[in-house]
């Protein structure tokens, strides 16, 4: 297991471009990018954690060799103990790059602030921006180590027409600053997973943040 890595964020900037950590089997502890950002990235044979909790004890928790060791509930567990957090989900981490001009889809920019989706964005996010469209919304925002993050949300009566998967789409035309863009999303929401494949984003690991 190796400590003292570059910062989370620019090893997210590389990961973004096709540059993973090496799949080694090892473990690199980092410290937490913000006081709201602790969790653990799991990426092909090689995890990240970022807290501020002790490395040294929570290294020794990791058994060598172990490579899901990092995601299993026993180190969770240690995490949310020694953090006084709890693990929001695991989820697959996915990313994509920007995609030029406007999105093709008539999107409607929102300040309401008592949208559900939105309330939850302010939580885990900076900068936060909102778009409707009738049947959806779509979030962006600066998430972890300050990338930039999208969520969506189809309401049940609009399912089953391709809408979460252009509402993913559009958010690639919406990311500011030409930057990649990642989404969250838990793995057994397969209809999400199917719209975030299809427009484009790719699979790049597993994450668990741990909320405060």
């Amino acid at each position: 297991m190796t400590h003292g890595a570059p910062d989370l964020a620019g090893l997210l900037a590389r990961a973004a471009s096709g540059a993973f950590p090496p799949p080694d089997g090892s473990v690199t502890f980092l410290p937490q990018p913000s006081q709201r950002d602790a969790g653990v990235i799991a990426f092909t044979a090689h995890t990240v954690v970022f807290t501020d909790a002790d490395h040294d004890q929570l290294r020794a928790l990791l058994a060598p060799g172990d490579l899901g060791a990092p995601l299993c509930p026993p180190f969770l567990s240690a995490l949310t103990e020694r953090t006084g957090r709890r693990v929001d989900n695991v989820d697959l981490l996915t990313v994509a790059g920007p995609l030029p001009g406007p999105p093709p889809l008539e999107l409607t920019e929102t300040t309401d602030r008592a949208h559900p989706r939105i309330v939850r964005a302010l939580l885990h996010r900076d900068e936060v921006r909102a778009w409707t469209v009738p049947g959806g919304t779509l979030v962006i925002g600066r998430g972890v180590a300050g990338r930039w993050e999208t969520a969506l949300e189809v309401e049940p009566a609009a399912r089953g027409d391709g809408l979460g998967r252009r509402l993913a789409r559009a958010a690639r035309h919406l990311v500011p600053g030409g930057t990649a863009l990642w989404a969250q999303v838990a793995p057994g929401n397969a209809a999400g997973v199917r719209a975030l494949l299809s427009a484009g984003f790719a699979p790049v690991g597993a994450e668990a943040l741990l909320v405060r």
